[in-house]
């Protein structure tokens, strides 16, 4: 195959690259059902008791509800933006804000796949123990093997890795729906309702999980990771057959994950009681509940489910953590490197340089011990940039009337884009100050790539409002490199 300095939105308008319906769903629900929903027993009840959990999924709902319908109506509103948060940010707030999102969103595409490869292979050592943790050698070489073939079969076709894509979002989904029809039939409403609220009873042994707030808040990034996938059909929107089944693809999407999570954790509290979950090991802790029901072949299921369904979302995200770069690299928002494309209209650019660097990291994850909560907690952190901005460019469409014909529903509309903003905000609050401050770490090297993409366009960098922005930026970057030195903060 030869690459082709292109632009990727020229690149996919062969018939061939176009993507239906089905399609859609499967990028939406495969990117987002991965690896979490099967940790989600254990990550849930880590630090909150059910009444909390069943707040947090509420809250969760709502938020993400808005931020669906975000991604819906911008689809249609804007039809001549593809790539969903990064064009809608530059869109919305210039081109600062917008190579932010799309630095952002591509940070946290492939460190999410560094994560899911040491989760397929630390599930795989229920069955190979050499593998470990999913960060041993032999677990690296694994991964490694796993990320160049996925590799190649991008680089074969967009449309034939999103047909392989479908089929392993319907693999996935059988074992789960296994777990929880299994579970409703094991289900003992006591042990659910016993210290509802997280009190603790010293005399069973369950302890005191602080106020409901603080347990709401320690979910937070646990909900936001399993969600994180919702924009999928609008990340691919220049490949969309049919315009308006982005938004659909959106929505169906995000209903049918919200069912799953909210029934694989809530239900395990009535097998489990809170500290037995929180003790379970986080990576796969869905073959444990499901282990005590039925016995041994139910982890062997739900782990054997596990590696399918990571696998599945593992080629969703490096397809996402291609599109955007390539995307911007096309309207001069990136390097130029990330625009090429080859003969088959894949991302060929912004793919192999994706793909290194989740290489390296899987290496580093060998020296560093790196674990896949760590990982999965970073990658949530960087993509709160894109969303936020998404909220709030509906929320400034509504409000000036751009775009809007008169009778048009503005006032919903405004209340849409207003609550998903509001919940990007509370989930910045939610990550708390270390995770934020090493998320700067991460953002603050993307400002030489987009002083240099400036330069190169001949414009001036910076406005003095983005000037500030970006010092406010350094400040936060360098503040954390000294408390990641001195071991005040750690992601681990």
């Amino acid at each position: 195959m030869t690459d082709q300095t292109v632009s990727a939105p020229a690149a996919v308008q062969s018939r061939s690259a176009k993507l239906g319906l089905t399609a859609l769903i499967a990028l939406v629900v495969g990117s987002m059902i991965g690896g979490g929903v099967f940790s989600l027993p254990q990550n849930m009840a880590a630090g909150a008791a059910p009444a909390s959990v069943l707040i947090a999924w509420l809250i969760t709902a709502v938020g993400m509800l808005a931020l669906a319908f975000v991604y819906q109506g911008l689809s249609t509103r804007k039809p001549n933006l593809d790539s969903g948060p990064y064009a809608y940010a530059r869109a919305g707030f210039g081109d600062f804000i917008g190579f932010n999102s799309a630095w952002g969103y591509w940070l946290s595409a492939w460190i999410g796949n560094v994560s899911y490869a040491v989760l397929i292979f630390g599930a795989l050592s229920y069955f190979f123990p050499t593998f470990g943790d999913g960060n041993t050698w032999q677990a690296i070489v694994g991964a490694s093997v796993m990320l160049w073939l996925v590799h190649a079969l991008i680089m074969f076709g967009v449309r034939e890795a999103a047909i392989v894509n479908v089929i392993t979002t319907i693999a996935k989904l059988v074992p789960i729906l296994i777990f929880i029809v299994a579970i409703l039939f094991a289900f003992n409403a006591r042990n659910f309702t016993l210290d509802f609220w997280g009190a603790g009873i010293p005399e069973l042994g369950t302890p005191d999980l602080g106020s409901v707030l603080a347990q709401v808040q320690s979910t937070m990034l646990v909900t936001l990771w399993v969600f994180i996938g919702i924009e999928g059909a609008s990340v691919v929107s220049a490949r969309a057959a049919n315009r308006a089944d982005i938004g659909r693809a959106t929505v169906i999407g995000f209903l049918t994950a919200l069912s799953v999570y909210v029934l694989v954790s809530l239900l395990s509290f009535g097998v489990m009681s809170q500290p037995e979950l929180a003790g379970l090991p986080d990576a796969a802790s869905m073959a444990d509940v499901l282990e005590r029901v039925v016995g041994p072949w139910g982890s062997v299921l739900i782990r054997v489910g596990l590696v399918i369904s990571v696998a599945g979302a593992f080629l969703s995200w490096t397809l996402f953590a291609a599109e955007i770069p390539s995307v911007a690299a096309g309207e001069g928002m990136m390097p130029k490197l990330f625009a090429k494309a080859n003969d088959k209209g894949s991302p060929a650019g912004s793919l192999w340089i994706t793909n290194i660097l989740v290489q390296i990291f899987l290496i580093v994850t060998y020296f560093s011990e790196s674990t896949y909560t760590a990982l999965f907690y970073i990658a949530s952190v960087a993509i709160l940039v894109p969303y936020v901005f998404s909220g709030a460019y509906a929320l400034k469409l509504a409000l000036s009337g751009e775009s809007y014909a008169a009778g048009d529903r503005r006032t919903r509309d405004m209340w849409i884009g207003l609550i998903a903003t509001l919940y990007g905000i509370w989930l910045v609050y939610a990550a708390g100050p270390a995770y934020l401050l090493m998320a700067a770490l991460l953002y603050a090297p993307g400002m030489i790539f987009y002083w240099m993409v400036k330069r190169e366009r001949g414009e001036r960098p910076f406005t003095a409002v983005e000037g500030a922005i970006a010092a406010g930026l350094l400040v936060a970057a360098l503040v954390a490199a000294w408390l990641m030195w001195t071991g005040a903060i750690s992601p681990l």
